[in-house]
């Protein structure tokens, strides 16, 4: 099987027209016309994961996020950037990138089934898909109501992770008795960085917004608009995609072998 047959039938499904116009979806390295019995898919293009799969013997890379976002001048092994497509092109890897296109039409769907949010709607429209209403993020109920602080245990047991950062809870909460404690119900979600979609999630009437990289600034008015922060970190609201788009190629192309990174947080706290 070529590699444009994959990426012909993953944009019928992910067009590249629903990618955000300063993002970089599509082929980035490589031929169109590989053949391809390999396929190894990542988060991200990092010396970790190209060596991951060219340990494997991928003829095919696939990741969420694109390797490339700016027009590159020079291609050399003096550079981080360099020496990645180097390696790719050494190992006669394609690489293809489905970044924004498949956050509007697949991640968005992704963390309102890891949420379980009831009565979903798109959070943030950008756009229409076969006449539907497409966009960044959802925004439903809960499975039913809870405090805070067990929503901040609910998302970090739904996205697999051992840590979440919770803007609105404070060390007295645990002698707070059960009415003084602070309820939510309604749910925004935003995988990746969730910055921008604060606001919506504000006049959407959310109690909280599950997503990543908020900074300070941005929680603390968020709070005080009613809104509270549950971020589940870039990488945590964004990692599913590997494991799910194992199954899908799996699905597709049964005759390929698909391969997924090896699931590997990107810091610790200590």
């Amino acid at each position: 099987m070529r590699s444009e047959e994959i990426i012909s039938r993953l944009e019928e499904e992910y067009p590249l027209s629903c990618a955000e116009d300063w993002d970089n979806p599509g082929l980035l390295v490589g031929r169109r016309g590989r053949e391809v019995e390999n396929v190894f898919v990542a988060l991200d293009a990092t010396e970790e994961t190209i060596s991951e799969a060219v340990d494997f013997g991928a003829d095919m890379m696939i990741t969420h996020h694109p390797l490339l976002f700016h027009s590159v001048k020079q291609i050399n092994d003096d550079t981080f950037l360099g020496r990645r497509i180097i390696t790719l092109i050494e190992n006669n890897i394609t690489y293809y990138a489905m970044h924004t296109n498949f956050d509007v039409i697949g991640m968005a769907q992704l963390n309102e089934d890891q949420l379980g949010l009831v009565n979903a709607h798109v959070l943030d429209v950008t756009g229409e898909n076969g006449g539907v209403e497409e966009g960044i993020g959802r925004v439903g109920d809960l499975p039913h109501s809870m405090t805070l602080q067990d929503a901040a245990a609910y998302v970090r047991s739904c996205f697999g992770l051992s840590t979440v950062r919770c803007y609105g809870l404070s060390d007295e909460e645990e002698n707070l008795s059960p009415d003084e404690k602070i309820r939510v119900s309604r749910c925004a979600v935003c995988g990746g960085s969730g910055k921008s979609v604060v606001q919506k999630a504000v006049a959407e009437g959310a109690d909280i917004l599950v997503t990543g990289d908020i900074d300070y600034h941005t929680a603390i008015d968020a709070m005080a608009q009613g809104l509270y922060i549950i971020d589940a970190g870039h990488y945590g609201t964004e990692y599913g995609f590997i494991e799910f788009m194992v199954r899908k190629l799996k699905r597709l192309f049964p005759e390929l072998k698909i391969r997924g990174a090896r699931i590997h947080q990107p810091y610790m706290i200590v």
